[in-house]
């Protein structure tokens, strides 16, 4: 039996390791022990924090693993890129690790390579916005981070300091970034890679709070676009891909559209999305099981993506009392659309970032009736 090394073992990792499993492959599952639920669905588990990478290694060597990989993790995909150069196994450089997970390097090297992003600054420390001028408004985002911790958007000088802050304080290297607010409507672009050649799977429409923290409320495929946006879409991610040195694996890029049909690349991570969009959304929408492909590339196979279906499909996550009762609505009138849901106990406490949303709700269909659900421009 092969095997294959998964690092992470929390929910976001749940379908990976049930897929491996699935596809035949023993499961070695890395992470610090916490109780986390994929270390009871690992055929064995290893507690060993997913930044010590030189550890894991060690442990791949001595089990001899056949592929190494994980989902919706920027952090993770530094130990599965080291691991896979370490031992000659399927995975992207190190130097396309640094530039898929450093922000600062991310814009860097759009920059270089002609890539259209927003304009950009580093912050080391709170006294370094002092000596740069900005025009307003501007985002504020951690240099490492993702699923939107310490991101807010500020409007003016008065509120820099603050925000600055709070990214300095949740982010691994205590940086960050203050980048030119751009305007328009915001999507995700689910990719894989196989030994250099991009393929786009489904453009995700994203809706989100809005300023000052942009925390993601629902996710829609397809998105509504025209054929020649579309064209465009996918001509600008994957010349960005290879802009990052991307080869093999999932690809979640992040960009706006504004009216005029103009697009600004926010972040493009080399690893699957999370917020069940990769693990959820994209078969349901598409027929392309993204976590077997996944899976596919990382023991060396080429990855089956050819599209089955064309559904509309949706997750709508649990903010507030109202975003219950539609949940609620959507069980009582559709409940043979709806895929999957989960809700807390209570909906109580601030909802500061992704992590912290109380619930959601996924649902599909053929028809677009589904897409009622979404939240109101």
């Amino acid at each position: 039996m092969k095997k294959i090394a998964i690092i992470g073992a929390s929910y976001l990792q749940v379908p990976l390791i049930n897929k491996a499993k699935e596809m035949g492959y023993e499961t070695h599952v890395f992470a610090w022990e916490a109780n986390d639920v994929g270390e009871a669905l690992a055929d064995y588990f290893y507690p060993i924090s997913i930044i010590e990478k030189e550890q894991i290694l060690q442990k791949c060597k001595e089990i001899k693993i056949d592929g190494i990989c994980t989902i919706a993790s920027d952090l993770a995909t530094v130990a599965v890129n080291y691991v896979a150069n370490e031992m000659s196994l399927v995975g992207n450089s190190m130097d396309c690790t640094i530039k898929s997970t450093n922000k600062w390097v991310m814009r860097e090297t759009f920059l270089k390579n002609a890539d259209p992003s927003p304009r950009f600054a580093i912050i080391k420390s709170e006294q370094d916005y002092n000596k740069i001028e900005f025009n307003y408004p501007v985002i504020v985002k951690p240099l490492d981070r993702s699923g939107s911790r310490g991101i807010t958007k500020v409007d003016s000088a008065l509120e820099l300091e603050t925000a600055v802050k709070m990214a300095l304080e949740v982010g691994f290297e205590k940086s960050a970034i203050i980048e030119e607010f751009v305007s328009g409507t915001e999507y995700s672009i689910e990719g894989i890679s196989y030994r250099g050649h991009h393929e786009i799977l489904a453009i995700t429409r994203k809706y989100t709070t809005g300023a000052p923290h942009f925390i993601e409320t629902a996710h829609c495929e397809p998105a509504v676009l025209s054929v020649e946006i579309v064209k465009k879409i996918k001509d600008v991610v994957k010349h960005a891909l290879t802009s990052l040195g991307v080869e093999n694996g999932a690809s979640h890029s992040e960009l706006k559209i504004d009216k005029d049909g103009n697009i600004k690349i926010i972040e493009i991570g080399a690893r699957m999305g999370g917020d069940c969009i990769g693990s959820g959304l994209v078969q349901l929408s598409t027929g392309v099981d993204f976590v077997k492909a996944v899976i596919d590339v990382a023991m060396g196979n080429k990855p089956d993506i050819h599209p089955s279906r064309k559904n509309y499909a949706i997750i709508r996550y649990v903010m507030n009392k109202k975003d219950k009762e539609l949940m609620d609505s959507a069980l009582e009138k559709m409940s043979e659309n709806v895929i999957d849901y989960k809700l807390a106990d209570n909906l109580e406490g601030e909802i500061l970032d992704s992590s912290t949303r109380y619930g959601y709700f996924m649902m599909c269909d053929e028809n677009g009736e589904v897409l009622k659900y979404l939240p109101e421009e």
